[in-house]
This record gives structure tokens, sequence and C-alpha cells, in this order.
């Protein structure tokens, strides 16, 4: 899914009041890890992430890695924090996040 600037600024301001759900350790994105994304997000949507480790380009490849295995889009990467959203894969009517239209 395509979003513009303003439709991820929109997510991103959404966000900002979230705690991570999630926490990837010293280990990486382990298969489990994958799962507890998988699982977070087809409950919430959007969902933030706590990446352990020091290493800026790490924690990009991370952020892609996790985007492209889950279909997910990445909304923002701010420190150690991931932020990645994916719409509902229900009837458009259950979503819970509403993404204004341009």
């Amino acid at each position: 899914m395509k979003l513009s600037t303003k439709q991820i600024a929109h997510l991103r301001g959404l966000a900002h009041s979230l705690s991570p759900v999630v926490m990837i350790g010293n280990n990486g994105l382990t298969d489990n890890v994958l799962k507890e994304i998988e699982l977070n997000l087809n409950a919430h949507e959007l969902i933030k992430i706590q990446v352990a480790g020091d290493d800026r380009d790490a924690r990009k490849l991370t952020h892609a890695e996790i985007c492209e295995k889950t279909n997910a889009t990445p909304v923002h990467h701010i420190g150690k924090q991931l932020v990645v959203y994916r719409a509902s894969s229900t009837v458009k009517e259950s979503a819970k996040i509403h993404i204004p239209k341009l």
C-alpha cells in the first residue's frame, strides 16, 4: 500500500502516543519476533517496535525487512523505535484506523 506524505504524517501523529508492543533484542529479527509483529499488526494495524543495538544502519535494514516480510508500510524510524502500519485485511468498515483521503 502506497501512502502519501500527508497520510504518513497522520499515522506518525497517531503513533506518537503509542508504547512499543514488540521488542527486538540482540538476537535480531527471529521467527518468533515476526510472529509477534504479525499478531500485533492484525490486532492494532499501527504498532511501535523497540530495537536493541546502536547500529543505525542495522535498524534501517531491520525496518525494511519487517515491512517486506509482513507486507506493512514503514511509517517512521526515530532512534531505536520503528513504526509500521498495515491496513486490516478484513472488510473496510472494521478498520481501526481511518486514513484521510487526498
